[in-house]
């Protein structure tokens, strides 16, 4: 047996992914692949980019054109994705982002590396979409949780993984961390090419070839159904919360509002993926066993409370002293029951997802399904700073609480997807 088959069935063996089709440790390979590239990659582009004598806000400029592209070309990913299958554009997509990062190493001006940066944002999209709609499609209704869990599992670890191992890489070269990415982008690319079953796509692609002509009637009939909407919904706060408000405000909070320094905050951080990571099993279970809804709540109601805890450590920093005992003990606690909702929230709205769709292709849902986070990851971090300049920290934190209410409303109103067992009418 190869080495390859070998590491495969190890994959396969371990609880979270134990009992799944091959396919989904394969995905999460890959996930794991992007992630790391991309961990060690993000820490250095604004660096970067100043070394051609830009602004500060030029230099955030190459960070946020490759999620703009990203959030622009999701439809026109969707499309391949229902034209071209899963795998083709997953491949395609990964060795263009490879290809524009290993370029943007190369880089002699700004513009060239801002253009660059936006071109990966394309490859970016086409990659999340297909990846997300082929992992909903190759498992069973039951499974949907736990391998949705696994995927982020997968971006999870990587996410980790990068920024320690982008230290030792900048320490080289300023430009290293650019090619590195695009070798474990092409590494990506690589597993998805050899170890995704074709004979096993061939055969879901023919089951389900007569539910896929209008694929703008598939998006309509979806929306009008609201365990989609709260799918969309949690979406968005998780990409407003998680990706947005909480990665842009919280660093500044640590030293400006807790008076500590950085380190704070990247414990912080480390503690709520920590958390994250081993929950990740329950509350995939608990999506497959007992009900997507169930597991929305945990999610969304978990983010609130979390939310509501970072707002009490503000007001805690600025009230209980200069050494803000009280106010770091509550930011640890508040990252930490943050951890534990994202668990739910990386697996239960995906399965929504797989659950509408039905087993058959849907790159248009899916790709609505991931401009949400978008969406949020982009107006999260400005209505943030908006509220932090025009009051303070815990106002922005309270924002946050406040969608994510918002969101219980409408997972309350949904209704359980998981035993679904009509073919919903979006074919």
């Amino acid at each position: 047996m190869s080495p390859t088959r070998r590491i495969g069935r190890a994959l396969r063996r371990t609880p979270l992914l134990a009992g799944l089709p091959r396919e989904v440790a394969v995905l999460t390979g890959v996930a794991f692949c992007v992630a790391l590239g991309f961990g060690i990659l993000i820490p250095v582009l604004p660096v970067f980019a100043r070394t051609f004598d830009v602004t500060a806000l030029q230099a955030s400029a190459v960070i946020s054109v490759f999620a703009l592209v990203r959030f622009a070309t999701s439809p026109l990913a969707g499309g391949l994705v229902d034209r071209l299958g899963e795998r083709t554009v997953m491949s395609s997509g990964l060795l263009i982002v490879a290809a524009s990062s290993a370029a943007a190493g190369f880089s002699q001006t700004y513009l060239q590396l801002l253009l660059l940066r936006g071109i990966g944002g394309l490859g970016s999209s086409m990659f999340t979409v297909s990846a997300m709609a082929l992992l909903l499609r190759v498992v069973d209704s039951d499974q949907r949780g736990r391998a949705s869990g696994a995927f982020q599992g997968g971006f999870l670890l990587g996410g980790v993984a990068g920024p320690a191992v982008g230290g030792l890489v900048v320490a080289w070269s300023i430009r290293a961390p650019f090619f590195v990415y695009a070798a474990t982008l092409l590494m990506a690319a690589t597993v998805a090419l050899v170890f995704l079953a074709r004979t096993r796509l061939h055969d879901l692609e023919h089951q389900v070839a007569k539910g896929d002509e209008n694929r703008l009637e598939q998006l309509r009939e979806a929306l009008k159904d609201r365990a989609y909407q709260a799918a969309l919904t949690v979406n968005l706060v998780t990409g407003f919360v998680v990706f947005g408000l909480r990665a842009s405000a919280v660093p500044l909070f640590v030293t400006e509002g807790l008076g500590r320094s950085a380190s704070i905050s990247g414990i912080g951080f480390l503690a709520a993926a920590g958390v994250q990571a081993v929950l990740l099993l329950p509350a995939g279970r608990m999506a497959d066993t007992q009900g997507r809804r169930k597991a929305l709540l945990f999610g969304t109601i978990g983010t609130s409370i979390g939310m509501l805890v970072l707002t009490l450590s503000d007001v805690a920093a600025n009230g209980w002293g200069t050494a803000a005992v009280g106010g770091t003990a509550l930011f640890f606690l508040a990252m930490a029951i943050q951890g534990a909702a994202g668990a739910f929230l990386g697996s239960a709205p995906a399965a929504v997802v797989g659950d509408i769709m039905g087993g058959r292709r849907g790159g248009i849902v899916v790709a609505t399904f991931q401009m949400m986070s978008d969406v949020g990851a982009i107006t999260g971090p400005l209505l943030a700073g908006l509220l932090v300049d025009m009051f303070d920290f815990d106002w922005a934190f309270a924002a946050g609480a406040a969608l994510c209410l918002a969101a219980v409303t409408l997972v309350v109103r949904m209704p359980e997807t998981l035993h679904r067992t009509r073919k919903p009418a979006i074919a």
